[in-house]
């Protein structure tokens, strides 16, 4: 943590973890205020794991958190009351920028001399982030592409592979990458969570500019992305694929709770070891895993960590002790139907107990219970209590607040693209992939896979003066981990349409097969990493229409 002095009483960083809280001890800190939301990032600790261990000190926490360039009036007005409470004040964000512009206004506001506020050092990386004092800066590129996830990463590589002299920039204000698909291996002990994660860097493609800042605003008639550090970076194309956002403050208590009494959940890479060894060392009881409604990313992966736990329970004699519950905000198992005979195989192998139609909306962990809403037939609401000994959740699930609130996203706020070009509806020239487009396809990595290569095609194309003739299909794969050792690799596309990669004589898909698995934890990541970010297309070429 680099701590950067503004003046004699106010200081900022970029993320604080718990372990960081001795050392703003040691500087004398009396308020920490927390100028980001829950939730942008994978590692993110929440804020209240980060009060508890501040509060503990004696440090009194104050949540003020906004996305880059959407402070309020409101919030400014309450960093101020913080201001004047006349301690040593500390605030952090990702980057510290954030933080640093917040006190910028409240300052001025106040008329109070202040020393020009600054980034720490971590929030500037080579042709990114400015100075709060410097002068905007605007940068051109052939391809902007917001979001250095897979969808992103593997749009670049396949650009340069169809054309090396693109001049291609990737935003994305994170510095690890992570391979998301082997959490749930991990939350079932199958995987190391070490091999997750690599620095953002090396995994940037060559010739390509990372520019690790946030987006603030979209300006589509300028063509033109505004950054959260005052720079803007000018386009002929854009490709917008930041993923989602993971809305675990949507359910009430959940953050407070997340990481102790139980409460875990494997879409944190944080969380995904502890969900494993609360399954080692549960000895009995209600397990609780729970499905909030759609859309979500891996719509699998809730029934995934209940298999693999259940699985675990199974072998080590600790099953018939241990009441397993499955909360589904949805009326069916899976949404396919051909993939429900083996599911629901393994729903009575494990004897799940199965509640539809109940979305989880509150969760004491202290008190080790949960609650769950659910709408009756007659439109009335009705509530449910649910005691846990282990309560793995998915949280729900939205398009990130900067999409969200731009000229880009559909009325429910995501990103609205042609479902089969991926091209935007209103904008040409601005091209959509991943989890944050509302084409109606599953949300998960192999649908990315077959995304990337369809929009890099177009954008070569449309530079080209040629029309959009590359099409997807709504491709997407599930492979539902039901025991360790198998999997069901579900291949669907639009409309519950089944698409096997793979003749059935080498491997059928609506059954449980050792292949799957092997190509699940050993094959997939593998490609990922040296093949998918690399530009390379295996099974993903895409199909040119007429």
């Amino acid at each position: 943590m680099n701590i950067t002095p503004i003046n004699s009483q106010v200081s900022v960083s970029e993320q604080v973890y718990p372990e960081h809280i001795p050392a703003l001890v040691a500087e004398g800190v009396g308020v920490l205020v927390c100028n980001r939301p829950d939730g942008e990032a994978a590692e993110q600790p929440s804020f209240a794991e980060v009060a508890q261990a501040a509060e503990a000190e004696g440090i009194t926490c104050y949540h003020i958190a906004f996305a880059g360039g959407e402070m309020t009036d409101a919030q400014v007005e309450q960093f101020r009351e913080c201001i004047n409470t006349g301690k040593r004040l500390h605030a952090y964000c990702r980057t510290g920028n954030r933080s640093s512009k917040i006190f910028e206004r409240a300052s001025n506001a106040e008329s109070t001399p202040a020393a020009e506020p600054s980034a720490p050092k971590s929030a500037t990386s080579a042709g990114a982030k400015a100075d709060a004092s410097a002068t905007k800066a605007v940068q051109n590129f052939d391809v902007v592409i917001v979001g250095a996830g897979s969808g992103g990463l593997a749009t670049a590589a396949s650009l340069l592979k169809r054309n090396g002299q693109l001049r291609i920039a990737v935003i994305d204000p994170a510095t690890t990458h992570y391979y998301q698909p082997a959490w749930t291996l991990v939350g079932g002990g199958a995987y190391d969570i070490g091999k997750t994660a690599r620095p953002m860097q090396s995994v940037i493609p060559d010739g390509v500019t990372w520019l690790n800042d946030a987006v603030a605003t979209f300006e589509p008639e300028g063509q033109q992305v505004q950054l959260a550090g005052g720079d803007a970076v000018h386009y002929q194309h854009l490709v917008v694929a930041p993923g989602l956002a993971l809305h675990w403050q949507g359910i009430e208590g959940l953050s407070e709770s997340l990481g102790q009494h139980g409460v875990t959940s494997n879409y944190s890479f944080k969380l995904a070891p502890y969900t494993f060894e609360l399954v080692k060392n549960l000895k009995g009881g209600n397990a609780v895993f729970t499905q909030p409604p759609m859309p979500i990313k891996c719509a699998g992966a809730p029934q995934k960590a209940m298999y693999l736990a259940a699985d675990y329970w199974l072998k080590h004699g600790q099953l018939a002790n241990t009441q397993v519950h499955f909360y589904n905000a949805g009326a069916v198992l899976f949404g396919v139907q051909a993939y429900l005979p083996a599911l629901q195989s393994y729903i009575e192998r494990y004897d799940i107990q199965l509640h539809f139609q109940r979305t989880l909306c509150r969760v004491d962990g202290p008190n080790k219970t949960a609650w769950f809403s659910r709408t009756e037939a007659d439109g009335s609401q009705s509530v449910e209590e649910a005691p846990f000994d282990m309560l793995h959740v998915c949280p729900p699930q939205r398009a990130p607040d900067f999409i969200r609130q731009s000229p880009l996203a559909d009325e429910a706020g995501w990103l609205a693209v042609d479902p089969n070009t991926l091209q935007h509806t209103a904008y040409p020239n601005i091209w959509g992939l991943g989890d944050v487009i509302n084409a109606p396809n599953a949300k998960t990595l192999a649908a990315v896979r077959k995304q990337a290569p369809v929009v890099a095609h177009n954008i070569v194309r449309a530079l080209q003066g040629d029309s959009a003739n590359a099409l997807y299909d709504g491709y997407g794969s599930c492979p539902l981990t039901v025991e360790r050792g198998k999997v069901v690799l579900a291949e669907f596309s639009y409309g519950g349409k089944l698409a096997p990669s793979f003749p059935a004589w080498l491997l059928e898909g609506t059954r449980p097969t050792r292949l799957a698995w092997y190509l699940k934890a050993d094959v997939l990541p593998s490609f990922y990493w040296h093949g998918m970010l690399k530009g390379h297309e295996w099974l993903a070429s895409p199909k040119v229409g007429g």
